[in-house]
């Protein structure tokens, strides 16, 4: 299979990218970033693009799966209009090219919680792309609702914090459909997912993600 990656220089995209080139099934990864992530493989391609002019780039978009890992937090995006452009203008013009040039598979990184009708912004932006990339009928679609993220050197002292709190109600037995996943574990979940589910959408909770 080829691989089309957006998203690949996060914590998550990183070890997904990792993964792939790893993985025999995976004849070729190419990932689509803003500026080169200095890794260096056979089987890899960089293609260093401007994300706000999608058409200048969409005949590179070809391939058998795309994963979306791309997304920010509102702090380091600056504004809810800066972050909806990266967490949903981004993948949704992605994938609308994908589709028109008959990649089959869409495996895409969502959040818990993740509602069209939340109240939330984050949780109701990630939920409305959901929404929106079903209606671009993949033959399969695969969306990752984890928890929170255990990223390896993160400098997100509220991310730290909220982790080690989890822990702790984790170990009494509470919350454990919040249980902190490593993004190297996601990762690995990732790569596998398009190769044992079947066609169609669909949605892996945490519990669902543990088992895969």
């Amino acid at each position: 299979m080829k691989a089309l990656v957006i998203g690949a220089t996060g914590s998550t995209g990183k070890e997904l990218v990792d993964k792939l080139l790893e993985d025999q099934d995976y004849t070729s990864v190419s990932v689509f970033v803003r500026r080169s992530f200095g890794k260096s493989h056979p089987k890899l391609t960089e293609h260093i693009v401007d994300f706000s002019d999608p058409n200048s780039f969409q005949n590179l978009i070809t391939g058998d799966v795309l994963f979306s890992c791309i997304g920010t937090t509102l702090k380091d995006a600056g504004s809810k209009e800066k972050q909806w452009k990266i967490d949903y203008d981004i993948p949704a013009d992605f994938s609308e090219i994908a589709v028109k040039n008959q990649v089959k598979s869409l495996v895409l990184v969502s959040s818990y919680g993740a509602s069209a009708k939340s109240n939330v912004f984050y949780s109701k932006m990630k939920g409305e792309l959901e929404e929106y990339l079903a209606k671009l009928n993949f033959p399969q679609y695969i969306i990752f609702r984890p928890g929170p993220l255990i990223r390896e050197n993160t400098d997100r002292l509220g991310e730290k914090i909220s982790i080690k709190i989890i822990k702790v109600f984790n170990s009494v037995g509470l919350f454990k459909n919040l249980k902190p996943i490593t993004t190297e574990f996601l990762a690995e979940k990732l790569a596998k997912a398009p190769k044992v589910i079947s066609s169609g959408t669909t949605r892996l909770e945490l519990k669902s993600i543990l088992k895969l």
